[in-house]
């Protein structure tokens, strides 16, 4: 399959904040868990507003806030202890933080209207609305923008769900279909996440990486979350610690492909990335 287009939705509405898509987004990572893969985006609520001070001084577009790890072979999180979790951070985050968009990581409808109520202005799914059948509904309800990502069952047996009878017209089809519902519940800012480690083995992450261009004609920009995933460090021989360099190559292809905002963990890298890549786009 091949597919060539351009994309049309460069303008998301955050709450009445319209964000411009003309310059690639970064989306800082910070997780309120003891689990997830990468130790340093891991943040307790006493340094909380340290790392988000320095994420923002580093030009954060868009904070990500999650409770539920969603890393191979997580343990399951009460819905309960979810919430507690992240509320806190968001309030606090809005409250100290106003004109920093907040994104609630959540694949739960109930987390994401108690986090758009403290505050949080983008819902991330990374389930795309097969794990809560009351999601699209509650989005719908929020008018708020949509994070909709590829996922073949939960983080807990993903890695078991790799089979695919074409790769990329699998997700194709599974974006078309979701897209669809949510278009015809009113939900119209959607942003697509091809799933970058989430039921794909290290070879089908490349060939996905190297065919993010043929989603261009969904009509919907594309963010990925690419920052030290496994496939990056196994593929070099390092830890996730050591996959910094690794990560901003793989980055500086994906805006090659067209990504609009890229989910990380180093910020300041990121947006040095953007700055260059944007004004290799100038004509001169």
């Amino acid at each position: 399959m091949k597919y060539t287009s351009i994309y049309q939705n460069n303008t998301l509405n955050f709450g009445g904040q319209l964000k411009e898509l003309s310059s690639p987004l970064v989306m800082g990572i910070l997780n309120i868990t003891p689990d997830s893969f990468y130790s340093k985006s891991r943040v307790t609520q006493d340094i909380l507003l340290e790392k988000v001070g320095q994420m923002v001084d580093a030009g954060v577009d868009i904070i990500d806030i999650g409770g539920y790890s969603s890393r191979p072979g997580a343990a399951d999180v009460a819905e309960e202890d979810e919430l507690e979790r992240v509320i806190p951070a968001i309030e606090s985050i809005s409250k100290n933080f106003s004109d920093t968009i907040v994104s609630i990581d959540t694949f739960r409808s109930k987390v994401a209207k108690q986090a758009a109520d403290a505050g949080a202005l983008l819902i991330n799914d990374i389930s795309g609305g097969q794990a809560d059948p009351e999601m699209f509904n509650t989005v719908a309800q929020l008018k708020l923008p949509y994070i909709l990502m590829h996922m073949k069952g939960n983080p807990r047996n993903m890695q078991s769900n790799t089979q695919y009878t074409d790769l990329i017209g699998d997700l194709f089809t599974f974006f078309s279909q979701q897209i669809e519902k949510l278009n015809q519940l009113g939900v119209h800012d959607i942003i697509i996440d091809p799933g970058f480690g989430f039921s794909k083995t290290i070879e089908q992450n490349f060939y996905l990486l190297n065919h993010l261009n043929e989603f261009k004609t969904l009509n919907a920009p594309m963010l990925v979350g690419l920052s030290r995933k496994s496939f990056i460090y196994k593929t070099l021989g390092v830890k996730p610690d050591d996959a910094k360099t690794g990560s901003t190559v793989v980055n500086t292809i994906a805006l090659e492909k067209g990504v609009k905002i890229l989910r990380v963990h180093d910020v300041n890298e990121a947006k040095e990335l953007i700055k260059l890549f944007t004004f290799m786009q100038k004509e001169i």
